[in-house]
């Protein structure tokens, strides 16, 4: 069985297919982007139908086709589970699912799984029961995992082509210019639906808010849209923000926070116009605050930050603190007002933001980013996706993405969770390579990647405990011991695409425990 660069072994057969991980840079495709097949509209005739049942019908959709939708709506979303029970009535059977995300709301998805529906699926995360119930084997074939920006590759390269896409809006017309910024239901930025709606074969645009033509700002354009439906509700706006942010009073959170945000004080990025991008956990959202206070204090702004999107940031926008903030996914209300009223907060695609094989993607103009970590192990390589059971119940998202075109990578993990060490010999699953983080941070201190000499001579006189990051591992493991290896069967159960369309590593079916 071939070993990528990263120690991971990878079947053949899809090794054969994918490629191999080499280097973060490996790759740099040329190519013509997929073309979608396009029907004119002509003066006169309508898009709008009446119910999802006649688009699927009239869209042509039939078994063995590619399904899309995107996750702005998060735990509020409505469609994808409303979409699915219809295509299950219906009879259509063996489709790919590619939606960008898929939460812990579309449970229902595990028995179109079953009852043949869905037989694949491609994504950037699984939540909760979904993630388990593929972990234990439920799936014939392999969930393709990629990120924010290997997913816009993968559609534009035509690795990924979408038959019919349904998208979510907000607000939309008879036309179907589409929003997510405005309406009952607003969830800020679609970013990442902009990139299913100009490559996708058929465009369905399904809202609870048709305004009068022209519905502005255009999110998604008239000219990529084949149909509009409006339904009564398309998302609950009490779940588009559940769980997104969470201000922490932890306090070991808060020292992660505070030596986080001395690296980045101390870092030889922090000057004007310097640019960033933080999380919507607790210690990220902290680091944002500690940051603040110290960007007021030395007299710093920001020239822009890129987000997923909270309002804490938005507020910093406001106090000018930050000139211009580029924003795929609002994770809040404020960040939902921020984008529909301040002309400073622009939406981008996925494409724009993490795109590996575009021209030139937004996360290449990073000084800074802070991610969080399930696992991190001693060649710094990230785990985001797999639990220490073993259970997918994570999302890649942005995070290989940010790491590798950040100048400064910043990890977020407490030393420990619950009875679990974080910093371990080997990660269950690469995410993320070594060779793009350059700083782990925990609540004892924080451990500076080798490869980075210059930022290890940058913090030899800084005031903050430094580690090894094996140093950081043994500390874990005296506090809790070594973990257990967890028990796979040979069966693949996942994909895991590093940004590129390499394969990185493949997560295994969970042994169940007989007794």
């Amino acid at each position: 069985m071939p070993k990528n660069k990263v120690g991971r072994n990878i079947p053949q057969e899809y090794a054969d297919k994918c490629g191999l991980f080499v280097d973060k840079f490996d790759r740099k495709p040329t190519y013509n982007r997929h073309a979608a097949n396009v029907t004119a509209v002509l003066p006169g005739e309508s898009k709008l139908r009446d119910s999802i049942k006649d688009v699927i019908i009239e869209s042509g959709l039939k078994d063995g086709m590619t399904i899309s939708f995107h996750h702005h709506f998060r735990e509020g979303d409505l469609l994808l589970n409303t979409v699915l029970d219809e295509i299950a009535a219906l009879g259509i059977k063996g489709l790919t699912l590619a939606s960008s995300s898929i939460a812990n709301v579309h449970e229902p998805l595990i028995e179109h799984i079953k009852n043949g529906v869905i037989t694949n699926i491609t994504s950037s995360g699984l939540r909760d029961k979904v993630g388990a119930a593929i972990s234990q084997g439920i799936m014939e074939n392999p969930v393709v995992i990629r990120s924010h920006g290997g997913r816009a590759r993968a559609i534009e390269m035509g690795d990924i082509v979408i038959d019919v896409a349904f998208l979510g809006a907000s607000s939309a017309d008879a036309y179907g210019n589409a929003n997510g910024s405005h309406g009952p239901a607003a969830c800020g930025s679609i970013g990442y639906a902009r990139v299913d709606a100009e490559f996708a074969n058929k465009v369905v645009i399904v809202t609870d808010n048709l305004v009068p033509y022209p519905n502005t700002p255009i999110s998604i354009p008239q000219n990529h849209v084949d149909y509009v439906v409006v339904v009564d509700s398309v998302g609950d706006p009490n779940g588009i923000a559940k769980g997104a942010t969470r201000y922490t009073t932890n306090p070991k959170e808060l020292l992660i926070a505070e030596y986080a945000s001395k690296v980045i004080e101390y870092s030889p990025y922090f000057k004007n116009g310097f640019s960033f991008q933080a999380g919507s956990g607790g210690s990220a959202l902290a680091v944002a605050r500690y940051l603040k206070d110290t960007m007021i204090a030395k007299d710093v702004k920001a020239g822009f930050a890129l987000g997923g999107l909270t309002a804490h940031l938005c507020d910093m926008l406001e106090e000018g603190l930050i000139e211009k903030i580029i924003d795929t996914q609002s994770f809040d209300r404020g960040a939902i007002e921020s984008i529909k009223n301040n002309e400073n907060h622009y939406e981008i695609s996925a494409s724009f933001y993490a795109n590996p094989g575009n021209k030139g993607a937004a996360v290449n103009n990073l000084d800074v980013v802070v991610l969080s970590a399930l696992e991190v192990d001693t060649d710094f390589n990230v785990n985001v996706m797999t639990g220490s059971d073993g259970l997918i119940r994570g999302a890649s998202g942005g995070h290989s993405d940010t790491a590798a075109g950040s100048k400064l990578s910043v990890i977020l993990t407490p030393l420990v969770r619950g009875r679990i060490p974080t910093i371990v010999d080997n990660v269950n699953t690469i995410i993320t390579p070594g060779q793009t983080i350059d700083v782990v941070v925990t609540e004892i201190g924080i451990a500076i990647n080798p490869l980075r000499e210059d930022l290890v001579e940058v913090f030899k006189n800084v005031d903050i405990p430094q580690f090894t990051i094996e140093e950081l591992k043994e500390k874990a493991y005296s506090i809790v011991g070594e973990p257990e290896p967890i028990q796979y069967t040979d069966k693949v159960v996942a994909l895991i695409e590093y940004r590129d369309g390499s394969l990185i590593d493949v997560v295994h079916q969970v042994k169940r425990n007989e007794k």
